[in-house]
């Protein structure tokens, strides 16, 4: 069920399916609408409306006229059709000054797509629509965020803006969700959005519209969504890709793909120096271990901005010479780069204030805190003067630095002073900022990450997770890795970057001190990622003993092993904007079990990973959708018939449970056999059988 339960004012609202009729009307009134019927009545708070199908589909919606200057007594109503060619129906509906259109297009027959805008040029208008999240039925997408639940209709955000920001680590904030019975809800992004979920209204998720900070005055007050019946969530979803997603045009770097990146940054933290990455390059080769890229981390430069290496004896004395050494070594060499400037970065800081490179706020004010200054200024990405200087100095850094790529951080809108003043159309501002950012730094190829995207999802560039913490809660934890990528592939990104194994070994939220994750959830957060796009190490397994540093070998070259399936999902992406890591509903979206399944997800349709997320589990009960499935766990390849689950699957810390679909492990049989467990594999399953079997007999 559909329901608005605050309607400010509104001016035109557009919704949809067909018409006929006459001007002044009285409640309640029905009306011809294409196939359907289009019903409207008084509620408390001002107008319900429902649209009725002829194939059974129902939307309803009520409009809430709230505290504003429209009278609510004596109201007038009246239906007038306004249909065109371009249209099957539309209808519009008057409640004194407050204009409502409903309207569906001719060329959208095969489903129940309304298309809805609401204008107001009233000032302090706040414009809202509440969708009732009903029992029985589950919520999908939404934003990344730090608690990252899945489903998502048992989250609850307390009226706040929806665009992407630091807080809450709401990195993407595509406005897009689905529900289990196939109804998809998508936001114009350009609208000033504010969610408000379970918060002012229990069981409601509500969008509103109000020109309030982050978002810049306007001169009006527009709220435009689509809300789509179909079938099944896989239906719906495909249909909202088709419609408002960008597909990407190519996928990120191969060997980023298929061998590990190594960053410094959870194991070392800020305390780098050139005798610290010569010797975890050589302790990755000395343990056997494969790698694409080593990362230099924070703290590199001469000051925060100055993109500058610090060459005293302590830190980079020659930074070319480490480069060359790592690349003799087989290493690619990736840097650490932020947008920030920090005030006492004097140099380089004068010349971008100067020059007009930060972004400002309406009054000019230019300053902005971020985790490693109090008094710093963020590049305006928006500026095209300062993007080129801000780039050229990257390049002219890889020239002289030996540096391949860059891992770029932050880049959310919310580190700009608000509300900002940035270049570009003011209804797609503050976002605009994470658009630019992403897009400016994507020219430096496909081998670089960012952590943030707003209607990005058309670049071949890796999205990293926000940082994890090292712990086994959904607060950020092992479980949210799972569903922050099944979040991120939902909103279109499926060019995922997990953070770094284990966690980032935060103390209470302190960036500079350490704690190591236990050998168990180090394991754990291995398995789990090791059917994602990407691996990335920075704490190292031989911190542990010789039986994580085997394990740990084991899965990341079954990784490898399985790179060209994760490259066909990728490609799959570009081709038809197919999820690379679907949730396991993907396969049978009419199955209500599969909706909660949260420690689970697919690679491509063809993998069914279900890893062990809980300390000290041994074993776990597995959902397996429609198919057939083979068990590659043990290298017994039993076969299962899907739908259906094994329950107490035998999952002790050496093993990752996981099932490949039956035609497609005849493929790859009858191929290379590349993609069978290695020998290595083997012997760690075999002996786990064989200890659970002892633990049971004794």
């Amino acid at each position: 069920m559909w329901a608005s339960s605050m309607w400010w004012p509104v001016l035109f609202l557009c919704a949809g399916f067909g018409a006929v009729f006459a001007d002044v009307v009285t409640l309640p009134v029905s009306v011809k609408f294409g196939d359907g019927l289009l019903s409207f009545s008084k509620n408390t708070d001002g107008v319900f409306y429902a649209i009725n199908e002829q194939d059974g589909l129902t939307v309803e919606n009520s409009i809430s006229i709230g505290q504003s200057n429209v009278a609510r007594n004596n109201q007038e109503y009246s239906l007038t059709e306004c249909s065109t060619d371009e249209e099957e129906a539309c209808v519009e509906f008057v409640i004194n000054d407050v204009n409502v259109i409903f309207k569906k297009d001719a060329s959208n027959r095969a489903s129940s797509v309304s298309h809805v805008v609401v204008n107001s040029t009233m000032d302090g208008v706040r414009i809202g629509a509440c969708i009732e999240l009903g029992d029985g039925v589950d919520w999908f997408g939404g934003p990344e965020a730090k608690y990252q639940l899945w489903p998502v209709q048992d989250a609850q955000w307390n009226y706040t803006g929806y665009y992407p920001k630091e807080d809450d680590a709401v990195a993407i904030a595509e406005p897009y969700w689905l529900s289990s019975q196939g109804t998809y809800l998508y936001v114009n992004p350009a609208t000033s959005m504010f969610i408000d979920q379970n918060h002012l209204n229990d069981g409601s998720l509500c969008i509103y519209a109000e020109n309030v900070t982050p978002y810049r005055e306007r001169n009006y007050t527009s709220l435009e969504y689509w809300i789509g019946s179909y079938e099944d969530p896989r239906t719906a979803h495909e249909a909202a890709v088709e419609e408002f997603f960008a597909k990407p045009t190519s996928i990120p770097d191969e060997r980023m793909i298929t061998q590990p990146v190594w960053s410094t940054w959870a194991r070392y933290k800020i305390y780098v120096n050139d005798t610290i990455v010569r010797q975890y390059a050589q302790e990755i080769l000395d343990n056997g271990f494969n790698h694409s890229q080593l990362e230099i981390d924070d703290f590199w430069e001469t000051c925060y901005g100055s993109l500058t290496f610090n060459t005293s004896d302590s830190k980079f004395p020659n930074i070319k010479n480490l480069t060359d050494d790592l690349h003799d070594l087989g290493f690619r060499v990736t840097l650490w780069v932020h947008p920030f400037i920090n005030v006492e970065c004097t140099e380089y800081y004068s010349i971008a204030q100067s020059a007009g490179y930060f972004a400002k706020d309406v009054n000019g004010t230019i300053l902005t805190t971020w985790w490693q200054g109090e008094n710093a200024s963020v590049i305006d990405f928006t500026n095209e003067a300062a993007v080129e200087w801000f780039t050229s100095r990257l390049t002219a850094l890889q020239t002289s630095a030996g540096i391949d790529s860059f891992k770029f951080d932050a880049g959310e809108a919310s580190w700009a002073p608000e509300p900002a003043v940035l270049t570009g159309n003011v209804e797609e501002s503050p976002s605009i900022y994470t658009y630019q950012f992403a897009r400016a730094l994507a020219a430096f190829g496909n081998g670089i990450e960012v952590r943030t995207g707003w209607q990005t999802q058309d670049l071949a560039i890796f999205v990293r997770m926000l940082d994890k913490d090292t712990s086994w809660t959904f607060e950020n934890g092992l479980p949210t890795l799972i569903t922050t990528l099944l979040v991120m592939n939902l909103a279109g990104y499926g060019f995922v970057l997990p953070d770094m194994v284990g966690g980032n070994g935060y103390i209470d939220g302190v960036l500079v001190s350490t704690e190591y994750p236990s050998k168990e959830l180090f394991i754990r957060w291995l398995q789990a990622n090791t059917f994602m796009p990407s691996i990335q190490y920075s704490f190292v397994p031989w911190d542990y003993d010789n039986e994580t540093v085997e394990i740990c070998r084991t899965y990341t070259e079954l990784h490898e092993a399985y790179a060209p399936t994760i490259i066909e999902a990728m490609n799959a992406l570009v081709a038809n904007g197919t999820p690379v890591n679907p949730p396991v509903w993907w396969l049978d979206p009419t199955n209500s079990e599969a909706y909660n399944i949260s420690d689970e997800y697919l690679l491509g349709e063809v993998i069914l990973v279900a890893p062990v997320v809980v300390e000290g589990a041994v074993t776990r009960d597995i959902f397996l959708p429609s198919g057939t499935w083979r068990d590659a766990t043990y290298g017994t390849y039993d076969i299962y018939e899907g739908p259906t689950w094994i329950y107490d699957y035998p999952a002790p810390l050496e093993v990752l449970p996981y099932f490949v679909e039956s035609s497609y492990w005849e493929t790859l049989s009858a191929g290379s056999g590349a993609f069978i467990p290695s020998s290595s594999l083997t012997v760690i399953y075999a002996s786990a059988i064989l200890a659970l079997l002892t633990q049971h007999f004794n």
